[in-house]
């Protein structure tokens, strides 16, 4: 097989069976091609089925003492390993050069979190004197209340909205739908927002069912988002380095350090293993010591 042929064939797999998104399948793409160039290029020296196990090795100590990170040594381990998983699905290949290929350990960074009382804040520091005031506050509270994406909160539309039974309907990865609870605060701070969208000189047709619009009437662009956020955190004195996403995060934390079921909250958040749900879920030591002597069995004083 050529590699332009297993390049096009893993592409289509990313896409259909795996359901990744675009951005993704990108990443593996570009993590393959460099052991495409590392075999010898696209008219290659090696086909993707005479790679072999030390051949990956040679390139991965090569990336190291060109002073490549672990964690972008690790991406490239998991798009490779991918890659001949699928070689081997397809009969392509009988033995996977890259199982025995193990990538550098890293540790968990841990993103920010933002207090209840930072968030406030944050909404407080809004200038509702401002035309979009009342979307930049909506905004923030959606994304905090129902631990969106960023990518989820530009496209959050109005009819996605379900008011009687107070939950929203959220696009997520891969195209896949999940139903998110949204709270009385929330929905009071979308309701502030509505009048200054429906009186909006024009309303690009495309995007007409959804929530969040700039002043021309287009969908907010996701780094728009990350500059209100920006803008919003240093009005309100936080000096933690956060982005949209910290709200996520803080939404996952404060659910788990009050009590939530882990697996509710990977439902919650649209994750497809709950190990993912984990990552979001620093609990404290003091926190964690009390769940223990609350509920197992043998952390009681019995004689």
């Amino acid at each position: 097989m050529t590699w332009a042929d297993a390049l096009k064939g893993f592409e289509f797999y990313l896409r259909l069976e795996k359901s990744l998104s675009q951005n993704s399948i990108e990443a593996y793409l570009a993590d393959v091609r460099k052991l495409c160039s590392f075999a010898g290029g696209m008219d290659g020296l090696l086909a993707p089925e005479e790679v072999n196990t030390e051949l990956i090795r040679e390139m991965l100590r090569f990336f190291k003492e060109a002073g490549l990170t672990e964690r972008s040594q690790a991406r490239i381990v998991s798009g490779i390993k991918a890659f001949y998983r699928y070689l081997l699905l397809e009969g392509v290949i009988r033995e996977d050069p890259s199982e025995r290929i193990e990538a550098p350990k890293i540790g968990r960074k841990l993103p920010e979190v933002l207090t209840i009382s930072e968030i406030d804040a944050m909404e407080n520091a809004v200038d509702l004197s401002k035309p979009e005031g009342h979307r930049n506050r909506a905004m923030i509270e959606v994304m905090y209340s129902c631990g969106l994406r960023v990518s989820e909160l530009v496209n959050l539309r109005i009819s996605h909205i379900h008011r009687k039974d107070e939950y929203v309907r959220i696009l997520g990865k891969g195209n896949k739908e999940r139903l998110v609870p949204i709270g009385s605060r929330a929905m009071k701070e979308i309701d502030l927002y509505l009048p200054w969208r429906n009186h909006l000189p024009s309303i690009d047709p495309r995007d007409s069912d959804i929530l969040f619009l700039n002043r021309n009437g287009k969908k907010l662009t996701r780094v728009m988002v990350f500059l209100i956020v920006k803008d919003l955190a240093e009005k309100a004195g936080v000096r933690k380095q956060i982005s949209p996403h910290t709200f996520r995060h803080s939404f996952a934390t404060h659910l788990i350090e009050g009590g939530a079921d882990l697996r509710a909250v990977q439902e919650m958040l649209g994750h497809a293993s709950i190990l993912t749900t984990e990552i979001y879920t620093h609990i404290d030591k003091e926190y964690l010591r009390d769940a223990i002597l609350r509920f197992h069995p043998r952390a009681g004083n019995h004689s």
